[in-house]
C-alpha cells in the first residue's frame, strides 16, 4: 500500500472573504452535580426519567458525515417543548464564574480521596468531572455579516454538547473528543445581543481514564460567503513524491448555501509554509484553475493538479526533515475573491509493507509511545506550550511516533506533530457496541460511529504525520465469529482516505479471527512479546498468550505489523525497594512477591520500584519487549504504554489519582526508564544513568543492586574507588548493565562505559547530605504576555554541596514576589499526592517539585517567582514577558 499525503488544517489567520475568530474569552460558566434543566440528550441509567429527550434535534448535525441519504436525520419541525432559562438573553448569569477557554471544570479539584464509594474513582482521576455545565457569552453581528454564513466551530467539548443561540436549539455533538460545527446563521439577529449558550453533560462511569470536563479545546466563530469551501473541505495527495519531482492533487469541496445558482473560479497557489511565522512564504507552484457552476444548496468536489520541481520532502528526524507547504485556495466570482482557504501539507512517499514502514524509501523503525490527552496538572484544557513541551521531552529520548490513545486529539497537537516530524496513529474509539463502562461510547455508537469516524478523518487526513487510522482499542468485538462493525469502519477509512490503511489494537484477537482480517495494519497490544507466558508471570490469573509476532507475520506477510501497546511497566520516579528480582521482567504484586523473592512495591506509600522490571500482569519490561522485537526484524516497531503518566487509570493502586506507566511522570520529570529507552533509540548519543540513588541509611552492608542504562558496549562500576567488575553487554540479549550483588556503603558510585574498546562516557552518583536549600530553574525565561504561554519551573531540594537530595520530601511554597505573573499549578509526579493542582504549596517527591507559571494577559515586563521551604535557603527565578 503506497501513500503520499499532506497536512490539512483550517486557515490559521483571517484571509480575504473568510474570518476565523477565536471566541475563547469572556464566558460565564456554572456546573451542577444534578440535572438543573430537565432535558437530556437521551435516557441513561443516571438521567431523570421525566426529562425531555433532545436527541432528535441533535442527530441532524451528523448528516454531512453519513453517506447514505436514507440514513440521514430530519430535524423535528417544532422546537423542543422545554423552556430552559439558561438559554435566554435576559437570564442573569452575573454570579457565574468568569472563564476563558480552553477550560476544564474539573482539574482544580478537589480530589475525591475516599478509598471506597468515591463519586469519581481512580479510573477517571478522582476529580469532579461529572455533572451538567452551562457556558454563556454574547455574540455580535454587523451589516458586513449580511448574506454570510456564520458557523460555530468547536474543537472539543466534554460531552453531549448542545448549542443554543437566542433561545433556539441550533445543534450539538455527543462525543466529547470530536470537533464539530454548528450553523448559527438562521438564529442570529443584527447587533451585539446574540446569546450563545452551551450545555455539557459529563456522566460518571463514562471513561476508563480522566476525560476532563467542559469546553476544553478552542472555540471559533467562522464567517464566510454563502459560496465557500466546506468544512474540512480540501484533500491534498501527492501520488508522485521524489526529491526530483512531486505531483500534487487537490480536491476542494465547494458549498453553495445561497438560494440561487453560483458560478465560481477556483484558484490555488502552493507556498512554502513557515512554522516560525505560521504563514505562507515563497510561492513555488500553482494548480490548474477550475470554473464550475454549483446549484443552490449543493456541494461539489472540484479536482486539480500541480507539479513541484525538487520538492522539499516531509520526513521524520534525524535522517529527514519535516518540511511543509501550504496550498492557498481562492474562490473568485466576477474577479472578486469571496473565500480563501489554506491547507498545510507535506510531500512524502509512504509505504506500509510486511517488512516495515518506509518514508521516502527509507525504513523508519517506529520508536513510539502512547499518549492520553491530559496535560498533567493543567488537566484536559488544551495548551499549546504544554503540548509542545511534552513533545520536546519525547523527542529528547528518541521518540519518533505517537499513538493518540484512545481518541481524536486537539487539532493543534497534530500541527505540532507535523512541524516536529512525529509519525502518528490517529485513533477514533475505545469501544464499539460492547461497553467497557456503563455510560461510555457504546450508548451512542450505533447513531454516531459513522459520523465520528468520517469527521475525524476529514479533519485530519491532510496531516503528513498520520500514517494509519485506528478504528478502535481493545474492543469487545475482537473475537466474535464475524466482524461486521470492523469491516464497516474499515470501509469508511478507505472511502475517506484511500491512501492510508485502517488498524485497531488487538489484545486478544488472533490471526484466524475475522476482526484481524478486516484491518490493513496489524496492531498488537502486548501479544507480540507474549502475555503471562513465562517466568514469574506463570500461574497469574488471566489469559496466557505466547509471543504472536511470527503467527501474525505468517498470516499477513504483506501487512505492516507493529505493537500498538508494549511494556505497561510500572514505576514511581526515584523510589526503590529490596530485594530486587533477578528476572529481566516480573509482575508487580503486593501479595505474591514474597514467594517470588523480590519486593516490587509499597502498598502503604502507593509506590512501585523504579528498577523498570515490574509490570502490570499483562505487561513486559522494556528488556523483554526489546528482545522480542530484535528477534523478529520484520516488526515495524512499538508504541510503549505510555510516554507520560496521565490522570486516571492508576494501576496498580486504584486509590491513587494518576497512572504509573509513564516513561516520564505526570509533572514531566524523567523516570529512570527515560535513559533506558534513550540508550536503545538514540544509540549514538552519550548519556549514562545509574540507579538507584545512594542514600540508604540503615542498609549498610546489605545487597543493593546497581543497574546502569547506557548505549555503551561495556561498563565498569566502582564503589568508593573499588571496582565491582566490568560487564559486557550481549547485543540482542541484554539491554542494561547489572551488578546485582553490590552491598551498600555510603559514598560514591561511579561507572565508566566503553565503546569500540575506548572509554566513552562516565557518570557518578553520591550519597548526599541533608536538605539545605532550593534550586529553581525555568524551561523558558522568556514567554508571551498573552495569558496563555507558560514557563515550567523545576524545583530541586539540594544539600550544602548543591546536589539534589533524592529522598527529600520538604514542603515548598511558590509565590510571585514581584511583577504580574501567576502560578497556575504545581505537581511533583507522585501518583498518590491528593493536593489540588492549583495549590501553591506542595511537598517534594524524590527531591523535586514542578510549578507552572504564566504572565497575566497584557502584562509585559518581568516577574519573579520565589520558592521557599522552612529551614532551607530560598531560590527565585525571573521570567520576562513580552
Amino acid at each position: 500500500m503506497a501513500l503520499f499525503r499532506v497536512l490539512a488544517s483550517q486557515p490559521h489567520n483571517d484571509s480575504p472573504g473568510r474570518e476565523r475568530i477565536s471566541i475563547n474569552r469572556g464566558w460565564r460558566f456554572k456546573r451542577w452535580e444534578s440535572n438543573p434543566d430537565n432535558v437530556v440528550y437521551d435516557q441513561r441509567q443516571d438521567t431523570p426519567s421525566q426529562a425531555e429527550v433532545l436527541k432528535s434535534w441533535i442527530l441532524p448535525a451528523a448528516n454531512n458525515f453519513i453517506s447514505s441519504e436514507a440514513n440521514q436525520h430530519k430535524r423535528p419541525a417544532a422546537s423542543p417543548s422545554a423552556k430552559i432559562s439558561q438559554t435566554g438573553g435576559t437570564y442573569d448569569d452575573s454570579s457565574w464564574e468568569a472563564v476563558d477557554l480552553p477550560h476544564d471544570w474539573a482539574v482544580k479539584g478537589p480530589f475525591y480521596t475516599a478509598e471506597t464509594g468515591a463519586i469519581v474513582g481512580g479510573g477517571m482521576g478522582r476529580l469532579p468531572v461529572h455533572g451538567i455545565g452551562w457556558y454563556r457569552r454574547k455574540l455580535s453581528t454587523g451589516p458586513e455579516d449580511r448574506g454570510r454564513r456564520i458557523y460555530l466551530d468547536v474543537d472539543g467539548a466534554m460531552s453531549y454538547a448542545m448549542v443554543w443561540i437566542n433561545g433556539e436549539l441550533a445543534g450539538g455533538w455527543p462525543f466529547g473528543y470530536n470537533s464539530f460545527r454548528v450553523d448559527l446563521t438562521p438564529y442570529l439577529k443584527p447587533g451585539d445581543d446574540n446569546q450563545l449558550a452551551m450545555r455539557l453533560d459529563n456522566p460518571v462511569q463514562s471513561s476508563r481514564w480522566y476525560p476532563g470536563g467542559g469546553l476544553y479545546r478552542n472555540v471559533w466563530l467562522v464567517k464566510v460567503d454563502e459560496l465557500h469551501v466546506a468544512q474540512w473541505g480540501t484533500f491534498v495527495t501527492t501520488p508522485v513524491a521524489t526529491s526530483e519531482k512531486a505531483t500534487v492533487h487537490l480536491t476542494a469541496q465547494v458549498e453553495n448555501s445561497a438560494r440561487g445558482v453560483r458560478q465560481v473560479d477556483i484558484l490555488t497557489d502552493v507556498h512554502i509554509f513557515s512554522p516560525k511565522t505560521g504563514k505562507a512564504a515563497e510561492k513555488v507552484a500553482e494548480f490548474e484553475s477550475r470554473s464550475v457552476t454549483i446549484q443552490a444548496g449543493q456541494t461539489q468536489n472540484v479536482t486539480s493538479s500541480a507539479s513541484l520541481l525538487n520538492p522539499r520532502l516531509w520526513g521524520p528526524p534525524p535522517t529527514q526533515t519535516p518540511n511543509l507547504y501550504v496550498a492557498v485556495t481562492r474562490l473568485v466570482v466576477e474577479n472578486e475573491t469571496i473565500d480563501t482557504y489554506e491547507t498545510r501539507f507535506g510531500v512524502r512517499a509512504l509505504n506500509a509493507t510486511g517488512t516495515g514502514l518506509f518514508v521516502n524509501n527509507e525504513r523508519i523503525y517506529l520508536k513510539g509511545v502512547n499518549q492520553h490527552h491530559d496535560l498533567g496538572a493543567l488537566g484536559a484544557a488544551f495548551n499549546l506550550r504544554a503540548a509542545q513541551r511534552q513533545l520536546e521531552i519525547l523527542h529528547e529520548f528518541g521518540v519518533n511516533a505517537i499513538r493518540m490513545s484512545h481518541n481524536p486529539p486537539a487539532p493543534e497537537l497534530l500541527d505540532l506533530a507535523d512541524e516536529m516530524g512525529f509519525l502518528v496513529i490517529d485513533e477514533a474509539f475505545d469501544c464499539f457496541a460492547k461497553s467497557k463502562n456503563p455510560n461510555d461510547f457504546h450508548l451512542i455508537f450505533a447513531d454516531w460511529s459513522e459520523a465520528d469516524l468520517r469527521s475525524m478523518i476529514r479533519r485530519d487526513r491532510n496531516h503528513p504525520s498520520i500514517f494509519g487510522w485506528s478504528i478502535g482499542n481493545e474492543v469487545g468485538e475482537q473475537t466474535d465469529s464475524t466482524a461486521p462493525i470492523a469491516e464497516r469502519l474499515s470501509a469508511i477509512v478507505h472511502q475517506e482516505d484511500p491512501g492510508r490503511g485502517s488498524t485497531a489494537s488487538m489484545n486478544v484477537a488472533k490471526p484466524h479471527h475475522s476482526f484481524a482480517h478486516a484491518l490493513d495494519i496489524m496492531g498488537l497490544n502486548y501479544q507480540g512479546e507474549g502475555i503471562r507466558d513465562s517466568g514469574p508471570y506463570a500461574g497469574l490469573p488471566g489469559t496466557t498468550t505466547p509471543p504472536l509476532y511470527p503467527a501474525f507475520h505468517e498470516a499477513f506477510p504483506s501487512a505492516l505489523l507493529l505493537s500498538s501497546e508494549t511494556a505497561a511497566t510500572l514505576s514511581t520516579r526515584g523510589t526503590y525497594f529490596f530485594p530486587v528480582t533477578n528476572h529481566t521482567s516480573a509482575p508487580q504484586s503486593d501479595t505474591n512477591t514474597t514467594g517470588q523473592g523480590y519486593v516490587s512495591s509499597s502498598p502503604s506509600l502507593r509506590q512501585v520500584a523504579s528498577y523498570d522490571l515490574y509490570t502490570a500482569p499483562f505487561g513486559s519490561s522494556p528488556d523483554k519487549v526489546f528482545r522480542a522485537q530484535d528477534a523478529n526484524p520484520y516488526v515495524a516497531g512499538e508504541f510503549v504504554w505510555t510516554g507520560f503518566d496521565y490522570i486516571g487509570e492508576p494501576t496498580p493502586y486504584y486509590t491513587a489519582r494518576s497512572s504509573y506507566y509513564g516513561i516520564v511522570d505526570l509533572a514531566g520529570f524523567k523516570k529512570d526508564r527515560f535513559w533506558l529507552y534513550r540508550a536503545r533509540w538514540r544509540p549514538d548519543a552519550k548519556g549514562t544513568r545509574i540507579l538507584p540513588h545512594w542514600n540508604w541509611p540503615g542498609r549498610e552492608g546489605q545487597v543493593t543492586p546497581v543497574h546502569v542504562y547506557s548505549a555503551a558496549e561495556e561498563a565498569e562500576l566502582w564503589v568508593n574507588g573499588v571496582s565491582m567488575g566490568k560487564r559486557v553487554r550481549k547485543q540482542g540479549d541484554e539491554y542494561r548493565f547489572r551488578w546485582d550483588q553490590v552491598k551498600y556503603q555510603a559514598g560514591d558510585l561511579k561507572v565508566v562505559t566503553f565503546k569500540g574498546g575506548k572509554e566513552w562516557d562516565t557518570a557518578t552518583v553520591r550519597t548526599t547530605g541533608k536538605p539545605a536549600g532550593l534550586k529553581i530553574a525555568a524551561d523558558r525565561s522568556a514567554i508571551k504576555a498573552d495569558g496563555e504561554d507558560l514557563s515550567f519551573l523545576t524545583l530541586e531540594v539540594v544539600d550544602a554541596n548543591g546536589d539534589v537530595v533524592p529522598d527529600a520530601t520538604n514542603s515548598v511554597t511558590f509565590e510571585v514576589a514581584n511583577g504580574k505573573g501567576e502560578v497556575v499549578a504545581t505537581d511533583n509526579g507522585n501518583p498518590y499526592d491528593m493536593v489540588a493542582f492549583p495549590s501553591k504549596e506542595r511537598k517534594a517527591f524524590s527531591g523535586m517539585v514542578l510549578a507552572i507559571v504564566k504572565a497575566k494577559r497584557g502584562a509585559k515586563g518581568e516577574f519573579t517567582v520565589r520558592a521557599t521551604s522552612s529551614g532551607l535557603a530560598s531560590s527565585s527565578v525571573t521570567i520576562r514577558a513580552s
